[in-house]
């Protein structure tokens, strides 16, 4: 099934590049919006799979199209939303998460032009998973925090976590780490005990630990 998009830029020359990555990468581009207010129209009409938009656009342009990427997802919790940025903000991909790691994503800008990279994180976020920028993440990681129960996680079941936060499946963790896929799913295993992550279904678990690693990020 083809997936359908919504693509949100001010900027023209921008926007018609990402439309054509979009397009050789075989999605629909059913709508494109100049401005925030634009954006919540056009999605409204065309209920897509999965929008992609800036986060800075008018009226105001500071950061018109992460509100609106916000209000995408509180009220049409189905719909993908992915969040290009200029900016290495990790509090942005922190307000777009919000309570739920599903359905999401933040990449800067420059990951447009790795076409397979972001064809990849686009169908990710609209099949419900999540795609955080991996220099977004090791920002997270570079801050100090209290103590709590991530830091009973070992060296690499942190590095799986930092993964999983990415939107990586054990298969992918695996070919980055160069362990087995039954290797991953021991640490997946453990960071879920050691998380308190016990009786939920592994997807779910998988978001509930994105989550309680962002938090204390």
């Amino acid at each position: 099934m083809t997936l359908r998009v919504v693509v949100g830029e001010d900027e023209p020359f921008v926007r018609e590049g990402i439309v054509r990555v979009l397009e050789r990468a075989d999605f629909e581009v059913v709508g494109v919006a100049a401005d925030a207010p634009d954006l919540l129209r056009k999605v409204n009409a065309h209920k897509p799979d999965v929008v992609v938009t800036d986060i800075q656009m008018p009226p105001d342009s500071t950061d018109d199209g992460l509100r609106a990427a916000i209000q995408i997802r509180r009220a049409q919790p189905d719909v993908g939303v992915l969040v290009l940025s200029h900016f290495l903000e990790d509090q942005y991909a922190l307000d777009l998460v919000g309570d739920r790691a599903d359905g999401v994503g933040y990449l800067l800008k420059e990951r447009v032009a790795d076409l397979n990279l972001f064809a990849d994180s686009v169908r990710r976020v609209a099949a419900g998973g999540s795609a955080l920028d991996p220099d977004v993440v090791q920002s997270m990681v570079g801050r100090r925090r209290g103590r709590g129960p991530l830091d009973d996680l070992t060296p690499r079941e942190r590095e799986v976590l930092m993964l999983m936060a990415e939107g990586r499946s054990n298969p992918g963790i695996a070919a980055q780490l160069y362990v087995t896929v039954a290797a991953v799913e021991r640490h997946v295993t453990s960071i879920f005990g050691k998380l308190g992550l016990k009786h939920a279904p592994e997807d779910h678990r998988r978001v509930l630990a994105v989550l309680k690693y962002l938090e204390r990020a």
